[in-house]
């Protein structure tokens, strides 16, 4: 369910004092009268039992706002997301419409807006599949162990973050760090479009199947996809793209280590081309 750390020290009993089981706030509609009945009942019951609940230690920690998932249909939240990210005239303005936005469910459980990592502009814009708990935590993409053996390889290949653009498929942190759906992928695409325009790189790199399947509108699996050179066209924009396998894979599949590099060798080859 994406609970995956503590939020306070000692355990919360939500129904002693008749505040209800946390998320009571959504709209549920006739269930959610349902919900507030069968809540009601049992604090009656719990009033009227011979011993009183026992004593906190401490006061319950402060109840936050209740942050609504997205209610818009999945065409009118793209369609939102297009218009958003075309009046967006630079990078700033593309991360104000970021946090403005209000179209992906994604955002309702995520801490941060992950936008990206490294220069504005570069030769080399690497995308990503999802911001996982680090990146949620710090605001930026690629911070912890499979962005700690990119900056390794990067570092190999001979550039440093400052010569590169690092961001994701999506923007926010998927529950649980699971594989983000086509449904949350395209609606976040026109913001990814945008940015990649802004960007204006002479290389892309995709790391993972969720990138390229939403970059290159593939259906293969990313293990046939890597090291076949492909391009995109973007409004005047095309941009040579190259698929590789994410450094997450890397690190429980050590042994595939050897593609990823030949790929990145390829990727600095195409750079000294162009």
């Amino acid at each position: 369910m994406g609970a995956d750390a503590p939020v306070a020290d000692e355990a919360t009993d939500w129904l002693a004092d008749g505040r209800g089981p946390p998320g009571r706030g959504f709209d549920l509609g006739d269930s959610g009268a349902d919900l507030g009945r069968s809540t009601a009942a049992g604090v009656e019951r719990s009033v009227g039992r011979s011993s009183p609940p026992p004593e906190r230690k401490a006061p319950l920690p402060a109840v936050s706002p209740v942050r609504k998932f997205a209610t818009a249909s999945p065409d009118a939240a793209a369609g939102a997301a297009r218009s958003a990210a075309r009046a967006a005239a630079d990078l700033e303005a593309l991360r104000g419409a970021l946090e403005a936005f209000e179209g992906c469910s994604l955002k309702a459980t995520a801490k941060s807006l992950c936008f990206y990592r490294g220069a504005a502009q570069a030769p080399l814009m690497i995308i990503g599949e999802a911001p996982g708990r680090e990146e949620d935590m710090d605001g930026r993409p690629f911070v912890g162990r499979a962005g700690q053996l990119l900056d390794r390889m990067l570092s190999a290949a001979g550039w440093s973050e400052a010569d590169v653009h690092i961001t994701n498929a999506v923007y926010w942190r998927p529950p649980g760090n699971r594989t983000p759906t086509p449904q949350e992928t395209d609606i976040c695409r026109p913001f990814l479009e945008r940015q990649i325009e802004l960007v204006a790189p002479r290389v892309l790199l995709l790391l993972g199947g969720a990138a390229t399947k939403q970059i290159l509108r593939t259906d293969e699996g990313i293990l046939k996809v890597r090291g076949k050179w492909q391009s995109i066209e973007l409004g005047t924009l095309k941009v040579p793209v190259l698929a590789s396998l994410h450094p997450a894979y890397l690190l429980r599949t050590p042994i595939a280590k050897r593609q990823a590099w030949l790929d990145f060798l390829s990727v600095r080859a195409a750079l000294k081309v162009t």
